[in-house]
């Protein structure tokens, strides 16, 4: 992956001319690439990672496994490019293992995930079965840590 990526990917709020003196180009340069890569849609977005506990969210993040049967000539494609398309539905993944697609589904109740899985995405031709797992606690997400180290206050004591 080139550096201006690279750089983009571990801190987006770079302004072009911190990335510019980083890279040893031009603002105006850094500004054109980016550019393309936008138009090419090799940088789909810019998104801010967020502590939900600390932003007291009552939701959840679900990831569901799911079961499909793939149709001849399409692989996986279809199916994945249907779910995809389902507005809770935030990321999904083809898998190797026990199960063939996961999805991701966030900013949701517990309720409102149940039913989401019981009545959008079970329901869906080819979808053989779902696992949904809650996810309980970020410890790191997107290279980000959510926990705090723990300040030792008491003190150092010499003998």
């Amino acid at each position: 992956m080139d550096r201006l990526l690279y750089l983009l990917e571990n801190n987006p709020r770079l302004s072009n001319e911190e990335l510019a003196v980083m890279l040893g180009v031009s603002a105006k340069e850094v500004e054109e690439q980016i550019k393309l890569y936008e138009e090419a849609g090799i940088i789909k977005g810019y998104k801010a990672i967020i502590d939900k506990d600390k932003a007291l969210a009552q939701t959840v993040t679900a990831l569901i496994e799911i079961k499909v049967q793939p149709k001849f000539g399409h692989g996986f494609e279809n199916i994945a490019e249907r779910i995809s398309q389902l507005d809770e539905v935030e990321s999904v993944y083809l898998m190797s293992g026990g199960y063939d697609l996961c999805c991701m589904v966030t900013d949701k109740s517990f309720q409102e995930v149940a039913m989401f899985v019981a009545k959008r995405l079970s329901p869906l031709e080819d979808v053989v079965s779902t696992t949904t797992h809650f996810i309980l606690k970020k410890y790191k997400e997107q290279g980000v840590l959510f926990t705090a180290k723990q300040k030792d206050d008491r003190g150092i004591i010499s003998l």
